[in-house]
């Protein structure tokens, strides 16, 4: 990391710096909305299924047909589409950007239909390749779900075109509040349906609910995109030059994206040889995991991809500047997360996940499961700001050959991390037990936890790659060491304030309890962060008497 430190989110971007940072506080807004609507369906199937067989069953049936969504989805777009896009726009080309626009749904139309239809035809072939541990009902009821839910994942890919075209127009909220109603869907038919319903008939209406809720889905953000751009026709154009462009982009962005997936089925492969429910405490780990990367992470890139693209043109210091400024400000929330997971995370899985079927053993299991993939959250959130800029220099392949890294990284060492807490047997041949084989959770072996710690390693390299890739284009690139301590100083603070008021707190729910709890440690994260004099601080305090100062 630079020894000196960076100009901060308020100080770079000029004129534009507002609109920016409102930007990501939107996509921001708009991802919690969508979170908590997950954390909440995640709730109630931890109610439901617990961490059974029919846990896994949900967990596979949604991980699966994703490939889908992950190719040609957000991640796709925003390398290619999104930059073409938004240069129209600047231009002031908006009837040809409506019609690049038109063309690309056209291509994604086709694409999807016909990668969803494989999908509902190969389920039995797809389930024995991705999920070779899979047998008897777990098998047959994942194929089942995967049928359904393959459409589904289509239609999100049309939702993420939807996103794109809302973003390039600086609407933010709408696109990224719109996965409420796909987890609306999805917890309406479980509550309905829960008290009627065995099991596997109960894991097969979730199916239906969740295509019902993708539908949704795309439905809301379609008034929007047409009133945005009433130049939008659809079309089978393929020989404009922006078409194409933005075709040529999504090669390398698509084996980017393919490359990731790659990684999260080997993570499925794997886990389906461990004992029954670790698929399932993986993907409650996920989760979490994901939501301060969204949040945060994800939220910063997204709003900052448009800008990057318009000014491209501009002088490589300009990007460094803006990036190194992107970077800290998303730093100044990863970092208390990744603290708050590691010293407190138990409570908070308690709070979202502790009902019913799922008890206090399985909440300690995903919660070492989340420590282990959150040993990468830092260098994951850094590398989405880092992707967007190389999509805003129209350069997808280097994200591309990183990930890659990243990959192999991640199998060969979740693989070996796995079996020195769990012998597996993979098709006849066994492996381990490993070193740390004795160490068990009353009497659950921790082969998941292997799993997630070597993608957390992993992320870090691919992080190093990364930064020295783009270092070379645009300077150095990082958030600053000094504010970067401050900021563990601040969160280690507020983790002792959490443990102070878990210690006096009498036995409650967890609920409860983990609102005191993390009550405290926020306060105190942002009273440090004040006191310590950090630059974040004060645009967060700005933003608020801005939003005060609106509503009066």
């Amino acid at each position: 990391m630079p020894e000196t430190e960076e100009p901060s989110a308020l100080d770079v971007g000029g004129p534009s710096k507002t609109p920016r940072i409102a930007a990501s506080s939107l996509v921001a807004a708009g991802i919690f909305l969508s979170r908590i609507a997950g954390l909440i369906r995640d709730r109630v199937l931890a109610g439901y299924f617990g961490t059974s067989l029919y846990a896994d069953v949900v967990r596979a049936g949604l991980r699966m047909p994703n490939l889908l969504q992950n190719l040609l989805g957000e991640g796709t777009l925003s390398a290619s589409f999104i930059p073409v896009y938004s240069e129209l726009l600047e231009q002031g080309r908006r009837k040809e950007a409506g019609r690049v626009a038109g063309a690309i749904f056209a291509l994604l139309f086709a694409l999807a239909g016909g990668l969803a239809l494989l999908g509902v035809l190969f389920a039995p072939q797809l389930t024995d390749f991705f999920l070779p541990g899979f047998e008897g009902e777990q098998r047959a009821l994942t194929i089942r779900i995967t049928r359904i839910i393959f459409p589904m994942t289509g239609v999100l890919v049309l939702s993420a075109w939807a996103l794109g075209i809302l973003n390039s127009h600086r609407h933010f909220f709408v696109s990224y509040v719109a996965p409420v109603f796909w987890n609306g869907a999805i917890i309406g038919t479980l509550l309905i349906f829960g008290g009627r319903m065995d099991a596997p008939s109960l894991v097969v209406a979730f199916a239906w609910g969740a295509l019902l809720g993708g539908i949704l889905q795309f439905g809301i953000q379609l008034p929007w995109v047409i009133r945005l751009d009433r130049s939008l026709r659809v079309s089978w154009n393929t020989r404009m030059e922006p078409v194409r462009e933005a075709a040529r982009n999504a090669g390398p962005a698509i084996l980017g994206r393919g490359v990731v997936q790659l990684s999260g089925y080997v993570d499925m492969v794997l886990a389906s040889f461990l004992v029954t429910g670790s698929f399932a405490i993986m993907s409650f780990a996920i989760t979490l995991y994901v939501l301060p990367i969204s949040l945060f992470g994800m939220s910063v890139a997204a709003a900052e991809l448009p800008e990057l693209s318009r000014q491209r043109s501009g002088s490589p210091e300009a990007l460094r500047l803006r990036t190194n400024a992107a970077l800290q400000r998303i730093a100044f929330y990863i970092v208390p997360s990744f603290v708050a997971i590691v010293l407190l995370g138990d409570a908070l899985v308690a709070a979202l996940y502790q009902t019913g079927e799922f008890d206090r053993i399985d909440t300690l299991l995903v919660y070492l499961t989340l420590v282990g993939f959150s040993i990468g959250l830092l260098a994951s959130t850094a590398t989405r700001l880092f992707s967007s800029t190389f999509f805003a220099l129209h350069d997808t392949a280097t994200p591309a050959r990183t990930a890659a890294v990243r990959v192999a990284a991640a199998a060969i060492l979740g693989f070996l991390l796995m079996i020195q807490f769990e012998a597996v047997e993979i098709f006849g041949m066994e492996f381990g037990p490993g070193i740390f084989a004795d160490i068990r959770l009353a009497g659950q072996p921790l082969g998941v936890v292997g799993l997630a710690v070597g993608a957390g390693v992993a992320a870090w390299m691919e992080w190093w790659f990364l930064r020295r890739a783009l270092a070379r284009r645009i300077g150095t690139v990082g958030a600053s060491a000094g504010p970067l301590a401050r900021m563990f100083a601040a969160a280690l603070a507020a983790a002792a304030a959490g443990w102070g008021v878990r210690w006096i707190l009498p036995e409650i729910h967890p609920i409860p309890a983990a609102v005191f709890i993390f009550m405290a440690f926020g306060a105190v994260y942002f009273g440090s962060a004040a006191a310590l004099g950090l630059k974040e601080m004060e645009g967060l305090v700005t933003r608020i008497n801005n939003i005060r100062g609106r509503r009066r």
